[in-house]
């Protein structure tokens, strides 16, 4: 086995949560007034944390007191209605239980906000998860590397013995950041040309592939 850990980014790659995104954003933008957002838009603003998926979504030149506005509002719709159309990725479940079998740690460090990561993890994944890090004000969000580190510290496990997996630009970011080797996923929000323009080194299609990049078979 290649690694003693794996780290995996959450929403585009273990989970497919663009439609309840969608539909968050949607409510909140309408409660403020707002022209609604496709879901191909909201895929577009989503990967680096959902205060910035808000201030993509309102109005060029939304003044900031009605921007916050908009994002309390998503952030308490989002807490109650993000398991209606989310769902891990066909493949993942079976992914996370072979890491287990291996006796690889694995955790999700996500730039969503902390609540909504650990609800998420512990629904979906269970025991299958033990560690989930989101998006809070004690710690600086990625790429800056200290979610990662959290994540590490909490496995036991050295950066130089762990690989980072996400779907977007700001992952590879952060796999740099963290000193740590990076492999990409296509099946998510971004795709494989996408991450080649941005430095992705190794892009995995589907499961099976990760399962074969992470030595699993």
């Amino acid at each position: 086995m290649r690694y003693d850990a794996v780290i995996f980014d959450l929403d585009g790659t273990l989970l497919n949560t663009l439609d309840d995104l969608a539909g968050s954003t949607n409510h909140a933008l309408t409660a403020c007034a707002f022209p609604t957002r496709t879901r191909e838009e909201v895929r577009q603003f989503v990967g680096n944390g959902v205060a910035n998926l808000i201030h993509r979504a309102v109005p060029a030149g939304t003044p900031e007191e009605e921007t916050q506005r908009c994002l309390a509002l998503f952030r308490a719709h989002y807490l109650t209605n993000m398991r209606h159309k989310t769902a891990p990725y066909p493949g993942v479940l079976p992914l996370l239980d072979r890491l287990s079998a291996a006796g690889v740690g694995v955790a999700v460090v996500s730039n969503k906000f902390d609540g909504a990561v650990k609800e998420l993890c512990r629904h979906y994944f269970g025991p299958r998860v033990p560690v989930a890090i989101g998006e809070s004000p004690a710690v600086r969000k990625k790429p800056a590397p200290d979610t990662v580190f959290a994540a590490l510290e909490q496995l036991r496990v050295p950066a130089a013995r762990a690989v980072y997996v996400g779907d977007s630009d700001v992952d590879i970011d952060t796999a740099r950041s963290a000193g740590m080797d990076c492999i990409s996923v296509s099946w998510g929000f971004r795709d494989a040309p996408f991450l080649a323009r941005h430095g992705a080194s190794h892009i995995a299609a589907a499961p099976d592939q990760l399962v074969q990049a992470l030595g699993l078979v």
